[in-house]
This record gives C-alpha cells, structure tokens and sequence, in this order.
C-alpha cells in the first residue's frame, strides 16, 4: 500500500492510454481506474514476495562464496563463470517458458517456476566443487527461466500503460528489498558455523530457498490469470477492465503488430534487449560480487551483511523518486540514459578511493542508478508490445539481456583473477553501463510517435 502511495494518482497516460482514456466515456474510465487500484493492491504484494524471494535465490550465492568458495575449492573465475551460468540457463529457456505460460496461463506457470527453482536453489547447498556448482546454477536458471518476463506479461494482461509504469516500477522494488533484507540474515547465517553436520553457508541456501517453495503452491490460490478470471471482481468491474484493456491492445496491434513474427522482426526488441544487457551487467555483477568487495573493508560476516544493504536501501528510495519522477515526463529516455551515466561515473569513482565510507558512498550511487534505470526502462517494451508478441518480446529483451547476468561475473572473476584487484573489473563494468546509456539515447522512446499522434 504504501509503495502505491508513492506514485501520483494523477500521473498522466502515456501512448495507447492516452487514447483509451479519451475513447472511454468518462464513468467508465474512472471506475476502471477504481478496479485497477483494486488490483494493484490484491496482486502487486504477492508478486512483490515472490520477487523478493525470487531475487534473494538468484544472488545469495554471492554471500555463500564468503566461506563456500575455500570449502569446495573454487578460485574467484571459477566462482564467477558458475554463478554467471544460472543466466545461461535462464537465457535457453526464456522465450518457450513465456510462450507456455501465455497458453497455460500465469497461475499454474510461475507456481511450476518458483517451486521448481525454489528446489534447485536448496540443492546447491549439496555441491561439492567447480563442477557441480556450475552444474547447480544452470539448472537452477532453467528452472527460474520466464519467471521475470512472465510476470512483465501478467501485467499487460491486468493493467493499462500509465499503471504498468508504476506496477512495474513497484515490483522492481524487490530488487534492493531482497537485499535489504537478505543481506543481514545472510550475513548472520554466516556466523552460525557448522550445525548437525552442514556449514552455515549451507543452512544459507537451505534456509533461504524454502520460502520459494511455499510461495509456488501459494500461487495456486493466489493469482487469476485475468480480471475475467478473478472471483474477488464484480461483473461490471470485470466488463469496464476488459474493455479498457482490450482498447489499448488493439491499438497496440494496429501499429506495431501482435503477433511472435511481428516481436523477431522488430528491430527495437534487440536493441532494448542490448540495453537490459548492459544493465544486467552491472546489476549482477556488482551484486554478487559486492559482499567480496566489502569484506576487503576488514570486517565480520556479520557486518558485511549490513553494509551490502545500505546501497540497496538508499537505491529503493532513489528508484521510486526516479521512476515517479520519469512517469510524469513526456519523454522518459533522459531518465533511463541518465540513471546509466550516474551509474558508471560512480561505479569508475569507486575504483579511485581506498577509504571504506567513500567508497560505500561510491557503491551506493552504483546501485542507486541501476535501480532507477530498472525502474524506468521497463515501461517502454510494453509501448509497442502486446499480444505474442508482449509474450516473445519480453521474454527475448529478457532473455539476452540476463546473459549479462553470464558475462558480468564472469568478466569480474577473469579480470580480478588476473589483476589481483576489483578496480579493473569494476572500471570494465563501467564501460558497459555507459555503452548502455549511449544506446537508449540513440533508440529513443518507441511509444513517442503514438502519443505525440494522439495530442495532436
């Protein structure tokens, strides 16, 4: 709840929802505005967990390394190619698990997604060297494969453009929750030392993917596939739901198409999904890698933990001041290029300091333009995408952009390994988010040509 209150009710539509409100007769758009708030407040907290949870599952090994790595005999590039193969995973089946949650619908899919992975990740605990903890990670990213593009689809199935910014800007706030809230307990869980047998990094990870599990047999009686489906809607705010919706996926479709062809051939998915790559870069990389380079401050387990949560607590407030920021504009791109260049200037800053709380200060400027950047990025694909072509859209912008989730360990781990340091690593990572920040300007927002045809 308070996450909505944090948006402006009276933020105004962009693209096809500007024409949806001026088709609409009046008493229809505003109770359709009423449902929707009805629906942001029924979905968006489950879908919040579950992406909490979600992003816990898929960085915590970043933790784990701290006492994993010596256990198993992993050397830093082995630890970041196997962490990085979890995206290798999720890349390969991206587009087929959208596609088949598009047919199946989203309450069976994501409950089959999060239970499986939520398996895997509970599984790595058992890994016994570089081998099978490479092995672990893939699959854990086959099982977690469509979970975040199907949840960008689910949106577009309940919630029109202006609201899909501010939805989607409120699920991306799991992102630095989970490491706000991850990052001590992980941190703790650390210092409880080995315990009937296991070493705490694996009570770490056992501890840590069960709620995934649970969260997957939720979701069957959770969710509903659509707002037809939902027994918590009355009929006449099911109608005016639909009708809305179906107005701005027509208009949609009459421009840019609705169908897997019309996504593959449109030149704008694979430059978007360039950008998310450049993103994920960073994102993943430093993440993951973050706990490492706090622990070079020469503190506890303990405190490591607390410290990788501050830039994420301070991102979460900067994400939903940007986003709500960016959602009044006319024209989002600066926001999304800018978000980038803050990102690289500070992530290149926090190479040229040695003092603990400058470069925390530097860290927390990274991780805060990367949140914004998320946060503001997402509302575009959905500008020019609906339909299957919103199901194979989304899940190859996500798809190619998370093998950035594969290269930037990777990359941190090869060039720390041969450098003996994090500045090298961290000054390439910087280079990739302004190459990012370099390519939104060029693209441009997809959905402008629309909107600016509808004020005039």
């Amino acid at each position: 709840m308070q996450i909505s209150q944090t948006f402006s009710a009276t933020t105004p539509p962009h693209g096809a929802d500007v024409r949806a409100a001026a088709t609409l007769p009046d008493a229809d758009y505003q109770a359709s505005e009423r449902t929707l708030a009805k629906a942001f407040r029924r979905i968006l907290p489950f879908i919040f967990a579950c992406y909490v949870i979600s992003y816990l599952d898929r960085t915590n090994v970043g933790f784990a390394a701290l006492t994993m790595n010596k256990d198993i005999g992993l050397t830093a590039e082995q630890f970041g190619f196997g962490a990085g193969l979890f995206f290798i995973g999720y890349f390969l089946f991206e587009i087929p698990s959208n596609l088949i949650m598009q047919k199946v619908g989203a309450r069976i899919w994501i409950a089959r997604i999060m239970i499986t992975w939520g398996l895997f990740s509970m599984a790595t605990a058992f890994v016994v060297g570089p081998k099978s903890f490479a092995a672990a990670r893939f699959l854990l990213g086959l099982a977690e494969a469509g979970f975040t593009p199907g949840i960008y689809l689910y949106f577009t199935q309940w919630f029109p453009g202006k609201w899909r910014a501010k939805v989607t800007a409120a699920f991306l706030v799991g992102i630095p929750v989970a490491n706000m809230i991850g990052s001590p307990i992980s941190g703790a869980l650390l210092e409880l030392g080995g315990l009937h047998g296991l070493r705490s990094w694996q009570w770490l990870l056992l501890i840590e993917g069960l709620p995934a599990v649970l969260l997957g047999i939720a979701c069957l009686f959770v969710l509903a596939d659509r707002p037809e489906k939902a027994t918590w809607l009355s009929d006449d705010e099911k109608a005016v739901l639909a009708r809305r919706l179906a107005m701005e996926q027509r208009d949609i479709a009459s421009k840019h198409g609705s169908t897997l062809r019309d996504a593959m051939t449109n030149w704008r998915v694979f430059v978007l999904a360039f950008i998310n790559f450049c993103g994920i870069v960073g994102s993943i990389g430093v993440g993951l890698w973050m706990p490492q380079i706090i622990k070079q401050f020469g503190v506890e387990h303990a405190v490591v933990g607390w410290l990788t949560a501050i830039p994420y607590a301070i991102g979460a407030v900067v994400m939903l001041w940007w986003a709500r920021v960016a959602n009044r504009a006319q024209n989002r791109i600066p926001y999304v290029a800018g978000a980038l260049v803050v990102a690289a200037v500070a992530l290149a800053a926090s190479t040229a300091v040695d003092v603990p709380a400058l470069k925390l200060t530097a860290l927390c400027l990274t991780v805060s333009g990367i949140l914004a950047f998320q946060a503001t990025y997402w509302a575009i694909p959905s500008t020019f995408l609906t339909g299957r072509a919103a199901a194979g859209g989304l899940a190859l912008i996500v798809s190619v952009g998370n093998l950035g989730g594969f290269v930037g360990p990777s990359m941190i781990g090869a060039i720390k390994q041969f450098s003996h340091g994090f500045a090298a690593p961290l000054l390439a990572v910087s280079a990739v988010l302004l190459i990012g920040a370099l390519s939104i300007a060029w693209l441009g927002d997809p959905g402008a040509d629309a909107g600016e045809a509808t004020r005039r």
